[in-house]
């Protein structure tokens, strides 16, 4: 779909009052240039005055408005008409009251992802005073400012970053591919020239990228003086990416990621950082989409990886998909529960904060790619004759396309290894690792307890842990079975199966 071509206005077009409209300008002294993307109006109710408006984690908070600019040329004015495109209602639905609201240009379609960050043009909060928004003048809003880099903690002794060029990636591409990652070396590593070490590779939830592992490095070094964790290197993975979070999975949209990171990365990391290059030595973790995407990789290279240790996957079973049948021949709506309800997502404490569609519909105005359903579609979906991933779902009706789920099987972690047990069964004995929350936030513990049933019905009692009264947030909190914590109750699980092999 092209972009809408925005109305360009002069300071002297007279308005009458009508549904409420926007007027944004860009500042010239910010943008010199002529500047594109995607522009948002944000629209907040709160009753104290905002420093800068957000979208919040409950879909709905902060209202949204966008639409696509080709050419936004310095010192121009555009209108934006918030009922065409719009979460959680057109504008001019809106209650009448106080209101606030900014302007974002997002030029590189990163909002979906992360919302606001470095780069993206905004302007002040401008808050108004019993505004009704069907009926109102419009209001003018700027975009002076552009956002600020994040901070970033500096790399140290024992805390590396690296970058390396995937020759699979950039072809697949047509242009450069770079995969990168934060790499934790034990506080000794410089003194013991000789040794080589195991190595854990983390990945992170949607949403994140590898620098965490810059944020955790001095804690991680510590805990290693103080012998409460083992020498081992830990890489933390990027798996951000401009369709959302690819997970580490060959896609026909998203390119050769795993075999690039098996075939690639990880042999440049192991000569690097003298790594064991063994399969023994090779750890896997993470949360969420990282808990996908660990476990992904242990199944898909059972011969190159020595064990995974995946917590709060994304769907691992497509029958629960965060509590829709995606199976094939399944036609249950994906907004809508069979008894006709919303269908949750999001739930806290027992208490349900927000619908699959709600989630859907704001996503849609957020972005057309990078958000976290959009992000599904780019690893798990065949592609469109338009070039995209085809969506499992309309965003409209919430109707399944059958073509999609039957393509979507080839990514079913429980599919695969109920097709495929018996030359896999073997060699993933002791290798399976995972744990989820009894009342995970996404309603994950749903797909999790349908994998782990699988796997008890082939002995593998063992490789589970469903564990009561936490959630997809509080998961690696202290419990009874880790009273430690959970991070470090992995440490030393990973840490003694590599002695096991050593022996």
């Amino acid at each position: 779909m092209r972009p809408v071509l925005p109305l360009l206005l002069s300071a002297t077009t007279l308005f009458a009052g009508g549904p409420l409209r926007f007027r944004v300008t860009l500042d010239p002294s910010l943008s010199p240039k002529a500047a594109s993307g995607r522009l948002f109006v944000l629209m907040s109710d709160a009753p104290e005055k905002k420093d800068r408006l957000a979208v919040g984690f409950v879909p709905g908070a902060t209202w949204l408005a966008a639409m696509e600019i080709e050419h936004f040329a310095p010192g121009a004015t555009v209108e934006i008409d918030p009922d065409l495109k719009a979460y959680p209602q057109p504008f001019s639905k809106a209650h009448s009251g106080d209101y606030q609201f900014m302007a974002v240009l997002d030029p590189d379609h990163t909002f979906a992802r992360g919302g606001q960050d470095p780069g993206d043009l905004f302007g002040p909060v401008v808050q108004i005073k019993q505004l009704d928004p069907a009926n109102a003048e419009p209001v003018a809003l700027i975009l002076n400012k552009l956002t600020e880099p994040r901070r970033q903690p500096p790399e140290s002794p024992n805390a590396r970053l690296v970058e390396f060029e995937s020759r699979l990636l950039s072809e697949f591409w047509g242009r450069p591919i770079v995969m990168r990652a934060a790499v934790v070396l034990p506080p000794k590593y410089a003194e013991r020239a000789a040794h080589r070490y195991p190595a854990v590779y983390n990945v992170h939830g949607f949403g994140g990228n590898h620098q965490s592992g810059l944020y955790r490095a001095a804690s991680i070094a510590k805990a290693i003086a103080e012998g409460k964790r083992a020498e081992m290197v830990q890489v933390f993975l990027d798996a951000s990416f401009s369709s959302g979070h690819h997970v580490f999975a060959d896609s026909v949209n998203n390119g050769p990621w795993g075999r690039a990171l098996t075939e690639e990365f990880i042999p440049h990391l192991e000569k690097t950082f003298r790594l064991v290059a063994k399969p023994h030595a090779r750890f896997l973790t993470g949360h969420s989409s990282g808990g996908w995407s660990t476990l992904w990789l242990q199944v898909s290279y059972p011969d190159f990886f020595g064990g995974v240790w995946s917590t709060a996957p994304d769907p691992v079973d497509f029958r629960s998909f965060t509590g829709i049948d995606a199976m094939p021949g399944s036609t249950q709506n994906a907004f809508r529960a069979k008894d006709g309800k919303p269908l949750n997502l999001v739930r806290m404490n027992g208490k349900e904060m927000a619908s699959f569609e709600q989630f859907a519909r704001q996503e849609e105005v957020m972005g057309e790619f990078g958000g976290q359903l959009a992000s599904f579609e780019w690893v798990f979906s065949p592609r469109g004759p338009d070039g995209r991933p085809m969506r499992l779902f309309s965003r409209a009706t919430g109707e399944q396309d059958s073509f999609v789920q039957q393509y979507w099987q080839r990514y079913d972690i429980r599919l695969q290894l109920q097709r495929n047990w018996i030359p896999l069964g073997p060699k993933l004995q002791g290798k399976l690792h995972i744990v989820c929350g009894k009342e995970d936030t996404f309603h994950l513990e749903e797909a999790v307890t349908l994998l782990c049933d699988f796997l008890k019905s082939k002995g593998r009692e063992d490789t589970c842990e469903i564990v009561p009264g936490r959630d997809h947030m509080n998961l690696y909190r202290s419990y009874d079975t880790y009273p430690d914590g959970l991070d470090l109750r992995i440490d030393r699980e990973m840490w003694k199966t590599f002695e096991a092999a050593n022996k």
